[in-house]
């Protein structure tokens, strides 16, 4: 009998875990109506603390250059970054488009130009409605009933707030050194790296993550080669145990490919934006923080709003502050 009861119990806790693991769109303890996830952690009180704490004005630029060639998800079939003039000095004199004359053309020279891109490229946070789970996006929301021609009407990118939060940088590349090939960071990376940084995470904190990949970001073969990144048990940790709210990295798509679960070919993205409404951001630039050793700081960013779209570029900076 007692044999039967550890029996029983067992196969209770395997299904209980086999449970656990399903994915599924998460519901908004915000209410139904909720676009912004976690980003509700944010308050006044909590934006005016951090940014008393501001040591000096030394800024920290965290986003990377927009130029033709740039690294990007081209290979998903995705278009690469686009530049053109639409008015030059010389071209304004011979065409005389504001029909003043040669003058006064030569006079005011005028240029003027335009681009091309895809919403995920360069530094860019990912909104809700990026990625979903078997039909819905964050809180339920659906395609069918959200999802017109011109973009969602729900979680769209124009709903992401300006961002103000305590920033941790885990510089992970300084503490374990050079990252393999497509390398998944684990719990204890983190936890090995925040020892020795001696930093400590906070409930609703900003957690950057530094592969080292930033280094190459210019040479886009290099930068998009074997790329590593954060594994879905090192998320689950941030999320659950250390209850962040918002993650960045310096590579192209936060994890690292192949994909680690044969049944979701990004579920490290699927964890955050759909089940956790947790937003990030990619392809940061955190070399400046990593050699200047800053481990905290007030991150202040605010991303363009694009009506309806699944990410924006981001330009982030960071400041430090008063450790305490």
């Amino acid at each position: 009998m007692k044999v039967k009861s550890i029996i029983l119990v067992s196969l209770l806790t395997a299904i209980a875990a086999k449970a656990q693991q399903v994915e599924a769109v998460g519901e908004s303890p915000w209410g139904p109506n909720d676009e912004i996830g976690t980003l509700n952690i944010m308050t006044e009180t909590s934006k005016h603390e951090i940014l008393s704490k501001i040591s000096s004005g030394k800024t920290y630029d965290l986003s990377v250059d927009y130029f033709v060639g740039m690294p990007s998800f081209h290979h998903l079939g995705d278009p690469g970054y686009q530049y053109w003039l639409t008015h030059t000095p010389r071209g304004t004199i011979v065409d005389n488009p504001n029909g003043l004359g040669d003058a006064m053309n030569q006079k005011v020279s005028y240029t003027g130009d335009a681009i091309s891109m895809y919403t995920h490229m360069g530094t860019h946070i990912d909104a809700l409605n990026h990625f979903g789970l078997n039909g819905k996006i964050w809180n339920g929301f659906t395609p069918e009933e959200y999802l017109g021609d011109k973009g969602w009407k729900k979680t769209g990118a124009e709903t992401i707030p300006p961002i103000i939060g305590r920033g941790v940088l885990i510089d992970v590349a300084e503490a374990i050194g050079k990252l393999p090939d497509n390398y998944r960071i684990t719990v204890m990376d983190l936890q090995h790296t925040l020892k020795k940084q001696q930093t400590k995470l906070a409930s609703g904190d900003i957690v950057l993550i530094r592969t080292g990949k930033a280094q190459f970001y210019k040479d886009a073969d290099q930068y998009l080669h074997s790329y590593p990144g954060i594994s879905l048990e090192a998320v689950k940790w941030l999320v659950e145990d250390k209850g962040i709210m918002l993650v960045g990295a310096d590579n192209l798509s936060l994890e690292a490919f192949p994909p680690e679960t044969e049944d979701n070919w990004v579920p490290v993205h699927t964890y955050l934006l759909a089940e956790k409404g947790v937003m990030f951001i990619e392809q940061m630039f955190l070399e400046d923080l990593s050699v200047d050793g800053i481990y905290e700081f007030a991150f202040i960013a605010a991303s363009l709003k694009l009506k309806g779209a699944s990410g924006s570029p981001m330009r982030p900076i960071a400041l430090p502050i008063i450790s305490e």
